[in-house]
């Protein structure tokens, strides 16, 4: 027999803020790769994890899935929908996706709050 539990939420948790929000070259870009895509993989989805790898220990990782996980974080914005792994959750939270492009090189890039240290190179980081 299962019980019921009534959970009722702060007012000040209402409002909550997404935890990760997309500047508008990111979106722009995020649509352009969707509209380039072939026709299986425009219902595919852009999820964003983190990986224990590199000098510092942590990297970001970004895949296409067709379904979310059952604890995936889902972020709507402008019309682009992005998934947040849910064990990334917490390190991401506040996180501004932006899209840099460059003579050499041309890359989504995490403006991150909750970053303690970061390798040299800028590809791993510490939480």
């Amino acid at each position: 027999m299962s019980s019921r539990v009534m959970v009722r939420m702060a007012p000040a948790l209402k409002g909550r803020r997404s935890p990760l929000t997309l500047t508008q070259a990111a979106v722009k870009r995020l649509k352009e790769l969707r509209e380039n895509s072939s026709i299986e993989d425009k219902n595919k989805t852009l999820k964003i994890g983190i990986q224990g790898k590199g000098c510092s220990g942590n990297a970001y990782t970004l895949s296409w899935v067709d379904t979310p996980k059952k604890f995936d974080e889902k972020v709507t914005q402008d019309g682009v929908t992005v998934l947040i792994d849910s064990k990334a959750l917490l390190t991401l939270i506040g996180t501004e996706m932006d899209w840099f492009e460059g003579k050499l090189a041309s890359q989504f890039v995490f403006n991150n709050p909750n970053i303690k240290g970061a390798c040299g190179c800028g590809e791993s980081f510490l939480v």
